[in-house]
């Protein structure tokens, strides 16, 4: 079981190895979701799918992947791309590529008439995107089994989500039924750990 504490050890012995240039990719590091995930993964059996973007640490850990498998595979510089499909998890560094994916996973599920959900965690920014409009809307229309986890720290990468697009706020928003939206704020760099490592 995991908790605010040991999430937050686990990000700062990734971006203390990262710092110390052993990392030879780019970190996406996790920070100020803590307890919204803690409390997200309290409804999501293991049985269940998931599907990240590239900033998926925390999702591994709290989808029951064992620290040290997940350390394993950022030390051989697949942070960006984390995927254990035995644990039905996978992330993409592509924005929105995972949703077709996750949409086709979740008719697959509805078809066997099985008990599984899928959830598909995506940045406030890929909310905004017409592919995760287009799979929120079809997702909508036959009742699959999904929910579209919207992280919101309010950047696309540097740039304030709102401003990109011109909008208020509400016109922005994915939001419905099947979403679920929380709203944090990130104290690590986009990419990296705050020092410049040259690979």
């Amino acid at each position: 079981m995991h908790t605010v504490e040991t999430l937050k050890a686990f990000e700062r012995d990734i971006a203390d190895v990262f710092n110390m240039g052993n990392i030879k990719a780019p970190v996406h590091l996790s920070g100020g979701n803590e307890e919204a995930l803690l409390s997200i993964f309290k409804s999501i059996r293991s049985s269940d799918w998931i599907f990240c973007s590239w900033r998926s640490h925390y999702h591994a850990l709290l989808h029951g992947i064992p620290p040290e498998k997940v350390k394993a595979e950022i030390m051989a510089g697949r942070s960006i791309a984390l995927c254990f499909p035995e644990h039905r998890f996978y992330s993409s560094a592509i924005v929105g590529g995972n949703l077709p994916i996750a949409l086709g996973v979740a008719w697959s599920i509805k078809r066997a008439a099985g008990r599984e959900r899928v959830f598909a965690f995506i940045g406030d920014m890929t909310g905004a995107t017409g592919m995760c409009g287009e799979c929120s809307r079809y997702a909508a229309g036959f009742g699959l089994p999904i929910t579209f986890v919207v992280e919101d720290n309010g950047k696309s990468v540097c740039t304030d989500t709102l401003a990109s697009w011109g909008t208020p706020e509400d016109r922005a928003r994915l939001d419905g039924p099947m979403h679920v939206r929380y709203r944090y704020d990130l104290p690590w760099p986009h990419s990296g750990a705050g020092k410049r490592v040259e690979f």
